[in-house]
């Protein structure tokens, strides 16, 4: 993969392994942020007929990078608020299946409704345990993060498509920030039927912006409440024409946001989506063993055969310290450290951070 550092300031100048916390903004997008802002203060109230286009455009490449349909993608500000706008449609009573020590807002949303919730625990036999779940008492809906975000896990995308032909009425809900940007992905393909993510991880898209991905028959099962100006195609439409996509979109749209999430897709496509998910299988797969040979992860994920850009190493305050002294950028979270990879860093950089621990361990 070509040298892409200098788009990347931080990355010229740190070994920035935090993009599970937050991806890195880049001087392109700078560029392109300071054009529209030109626009905006040279055009007043006329910047704004350019809007509805531009959103267009934005869902378009949403559609086309993640194999989805135009008119089933909603642009939302967040996963948060799209998961729970989505849950607001969920008629109650329902049985809902969460993994143990998922994403707080996945299950806070959940936690906070009139649900029966049930728990799959979160280890090397995930898949196993989603599965036993499912056969004591088989939800109407499974949400989960496609990679956890403490320690990477990923779920088997293979299991899910079992999952679903074993069970075709339980709606399968996932939230892709840790995931989407990492692999080549197509959502008509998978098993999923609803799919969220925020864009400013692995997208480099900055903050404010997501979106939301539906399937077709999803429109039958929930029955989302959120409703506002923009809703509507115009001021007189009825609430009843209100299109189910257009419920998470109330309100005026932030086109500096979402402009960003358009243009980094736009990015993305130019490095290679192929390109960029062979490096970070190379990077994690050194990271992997480096990691392994030091004892420094757990079993769940050790055993596993696959695993995601996300790695949580046994560590404490005093490595946490000795790493940021030597430059390197990352996340305490759970017990551990975090540190995550992405397209900007290099094997030399993977070999610096194994090297760094090997010396802090011998010591």
């Amino acid at each position: 993969m070509r040298d892409l550092r200098k788009e990347f300031p931080v990355a010229k100048h740190h070994l920035y392994f935090d993009t599970a916390s937050t991806g890195l903004l880049y001087e392109s997008l700078m560029d392109w942020r300071n054009e529209h802002d030109l626009d905006f203060l040279l055009g007043g109230s006329t910047f704004r007929n350019g809007h509805k286009k531009l959103l267009d455009t934005v869902r378009k490449q949403v559609a086309t990078f993640f194999g989805s349909k135009k008119e089933n993608i909603a642009l939302i500000p967040n996963f948060s608020f799209g998961f729970n706008a989505l849950l607001e449609g969920v008629e109650k009573p329902k049985r809902v299946l969460l993994l143990e020590n998922e994403y707080p807002s996945i299950s806070w949303a959940v936690q906070s409704r009139d649900f029966e919730i049930a728990y799959a625990k979160l280890d090397e036999n995930l898949e196993q345990n989603i599965s036993a779940a499912f056969e004591k008492k088989t939800p109407d809906i499974f949400a989960c993060s496609l990679v956890q975000y403490i320690n990477g896990i990923k779920i088997d995308f293979e299991f899910l498509k079992q999952l679903k032909q074993k069970y075709p009425n339980t709606l399968l809900i996932a939230d892709g920030t840790q995931y989407l940007g990492t692999e080549v992905f197509n959502f008509e393909e998978s098993a999923l039927d609803v799919l969220g993510a925020s864009g400013y991880k692995w997208m480099l898209a900055g903050f404010g912006n997501g979106f939301l991905m539906v399937k077709e028959e999803v429109k039958n099962k929930i029955f989302p409440k959120t409703i506002g100006y923009n809703s509507a195609e115009t001021m007189e439409s009825s609430l009843e024409e209100t299109l189910f996509i257009k419920h998470f979109e109330p309100g005026h749209q932030d086109t500096f946001n979402y402009g960003s999430l358009g243009f980094s897709l736009r990015f993305l496509t130019q490095i290679g989506k192929e390109t960029i998910a062979t490096h970070l299988e190379i990077l994690c797969e050194k990271a992997r063993q480096g990691f392994t040979k030091l004892n420094l992860l757990e079993d769940s994920v050790v055993l596993r055969k696959k695993h995601s850009t996300i790695f949580n190493i046994k560590g404490d305050e005093k490595l946490f310290q000795y790493l940021k002294a030597n430059n390197i950028i990352c996340s305490q979270r759970g017990n551990g450290i975090r540190l995550s990879f992405h397209f900007y860093n290099t094997e030399k950089e993977v070999g610096s951070l194994v090297a760094l621990l090997q010396n802090y361990f011998s010591r």
